[in-house]
């Protein structure tokens, strides 16, 4: 059974990522992308679902985990009643292969390990033929099945009932490693690397990186895990940037709300690339634009709200029968449906984005803004079309505010890409269509008795999202009818002191009710607190909500506060991007 999702810490080589758990398994593992079909599945399952078991014999040990530095390679110190050892998890940087290596280090005394691997490819459906590596001075194996295939080298292994273990001593001073290479089974097996080599490298790539960040406040450590998450969610070749490690990872126990996020949104990618290059990522920025470029090149008409990490379009949704779910969570989901919707804020968000990088010094080049031109084309027909929001309900199209807000901001930085950096385009016609998407806004969608802005035109109802008008421009954090909003949040949306993005009940997402608060939200409550004079309010519910974070500096979709523990796909993005805005809001409110 899998452990609790704070349990898991990432690794990552910024193609893939593997999560492993307190106990030493490796229970989610997919290679060579994020997105691929996973060969360790446990997470989703059981133990023979896949899994990769490195860990004490003595059931008793007690272990202490942190990464090195600033870095993504995991180091956890197991204490026994016989000695104690270090393992490092780690996958190798910048080699251009698919690796993980998992070293034993003896600390001290002697600890007896064992070695558990399963390997299951194809979403735990195809068992490997397995062979021994021959010809090499170290032991190791090969597992091949279908297009992939895998080879394992160190402590040897013995085949046990469909799986491989291993029992050997690690004493003081010893180091042993084992180090595993995915490869396509048509090509040679790939030659072993200089672990060594590997670690001081991979180490000094990650510290390099996050030494580059700007943010200089109280809570520089937390920003900075936080920006690393959002970097080893990029990957380092398409420049797209997927919204968690991990699929199907429910929002509920139980509940049906289990949706893939090894996918690049047009949203959430923008979103990151905001708070990147406000931290000082220029080069980031120029990669997600050339992706966004190749993703959506073509007509208007086509853009998708979310692509494949080479912007690849046909990601349909289907369900995986063979594998249980997340603690019997079910189902598990590979693809996602929401690819075919129409959800028309996902243009403002990019709109905001690709001018963000123009203020940050990134230049404009012969196709990006010739195909900003053709987005705002298509949304000035499109603009009042109903959609299906930020939240990808699955009932029928709204109105929703927040969309129509982002429609705002979409024409807002069109308007001021030709007055601030003199790009050329239709002004006078998008300055209309801007202040007639606010009249909307402001006599559909805003309910003048209770002084809200509300979910949707014509709604009783409020919604979290609204929280990012002023975000993005559309009111002054203190403007009153955003205070109104933000009263009204607090009165409908607020449980045990964190926001639920809206209230399920209200019948808008075409789902059966019921799921925990969302922390994106919450930190953009801090974010709002802070801006508009609420100092205290905003440090106490960000102190609340940094002890969500697991033990080295992660946090998931939502948060059940009942039980105490994360829940939702991990490590989520957006819940790390809303957390450095609301640290940023904290310190510039505090100086």
């Amino acid at each position: 059974m899998a452990l609790n999702i704070e349990d898991y810490a990432l690794i990552s080589d910024c193609h893939s990522a593997a999560l492993v758990g307190r106990d030493g398994s490796i229970d989610w593992l997919c290679l060579p992308r994020y997105d691929s079909a996973s060969m360790f599945a446990a997470l989703l399952g059981h133990e023979n679902d896949g899994r990769w078991l490195l860990a004490p014999a003595d059931s008793t040990a007690t272990s202490t985990r942190s990464y090195q530095g600033d870095t993504f390679v995991l180091s956890t110190v197991w204490t026994t009643a016989t000695g104690q050892v270090e393992v490092l998890d780690f996958m190798p940087h910048g080699d251009g292969r698919a690796d993980l290596v998992r070293r034993v280090r003896g600390i001290s005394g002697t600890v007896h390990m064992t070695q558990d691997l399963r390997i299951r490819f194809g979403y735990a459906t195809i068992m490997p033929w397995v062979r021994q590596l021959k010809g090499e001075a170290v032991w190791g194996l090969v597992a091949i099945a279908g297009p992939d295939a895998v080879v394992m080298r160190g402590p040897e292994l013995r085949a046990a009932d469909h799986r491989h273990v291993s029992h050997f001593d690690v004493t003081t001073g010893d180091t042993i490693d084992a180090h595993m290479t995915w490869y396509p089974s048509h090509r040679d097996t790939p030659p072993a690397i200089d672990i060594d080599a590997a670690h001081a490298e991979t180490c000094a790539w990650w510290q390099k990186w996050a030494s580059c960040c700007s943010h200089q406040g109280p809570l520089r450590a937390q920003v900075v895990r936080s920006l690393l998450v959002l970097r080893a969610l990029t990957h380092e070749r398409t420049g797209g940037i997927v919204a968690a490690a991990t699929t199907s990872l429910p929002e509920q126990i139980g509940g049906t709300r289990n949706w893939d996020y090894r996918y690049v949104w047009l949203r959430d990618a923008s979103l990151t690339l905001e708070v990147l290059l406000s931290h000082g990522y220029e080069l980031e920025a120029d990669a997600w634009r050339a992706w966004l470029l190749r993703a959506i090149a073509g007509d208007p008409g086509d853009v998708q709200i979310m692509y494949g990490l080479s912007g690849e379009r046909y990601l349909p949704e289907h369900e995986l029968t063979g594998l249980p779910g997340y603690k019997g969570s079910s189902p598990v989901r590979v693809g996602n449906g929401a690819v075919d919707q129409f959800q028309s804020d996902v243009i403002g968000e990019v709109m905001v984005a690709l001018h963000a990088a123009r203020a940050a010094g990134v230049r404009e080049n012969e196709f990006s803004w010739p195909l900003q031109r053709a987005l705002m084309s298509f949304l000035e027909k499109n603009w009042r079309r109903a959609d299906q929001g930020i939240w990808e309900v699955r009932g029928q199209p709204r109105e929703f505010t927040h969309s129509r807000v982002m429609v705002w901001a979409a024409f807002d930085r069109a308007v001021r890409g030709i007055e601030e950096c003199g790009l050329d385009g239709p002004l006078d016609r998008w300055k209309t269509l801007r202040d007639e998407v606010r009249t909307d806004i402001e006599t559909r969608a805003f309910d003048v008795a209770r002084n809200s802005y509300m979910q949707y035109c014509g709604s009783t109802e409020v919604d979290a999202s609204l929280l990012v008008l002023p975000q993005v421009g559309f009111c002054a954090p203190t403007d009153p009818r955003m205070l109104g909003t933000v009263a009204a949040i607090e009165a409908d949306l607020m449980r045990d002191g964190l926001l639920l993005r809206y209230r399920t009940h209200a019948a808008v997402d075409g789902l059966p009710p019921g799921e925990h608060p969302f922390l994106a939200c919450s930190f953009w409550m801090v974010e709002q607190y802070a801006t508009s004079g609420r100092l205290d309010d905003a440090n106490a519910l960000m102190n609340r909500l940094l002890g969500f974070v697991n033990d080295v500096g992660l946090l998931s979709e939502e948060y059940d506060v009942t039980n105490g523990h994360q829940m939702g796909n991990t490590p989520q993005a957006l819940s790390h991007l809303a957390l450095v805005r609301a640290a940023d809001a904290i310190m510039a409110a505090g100086s």
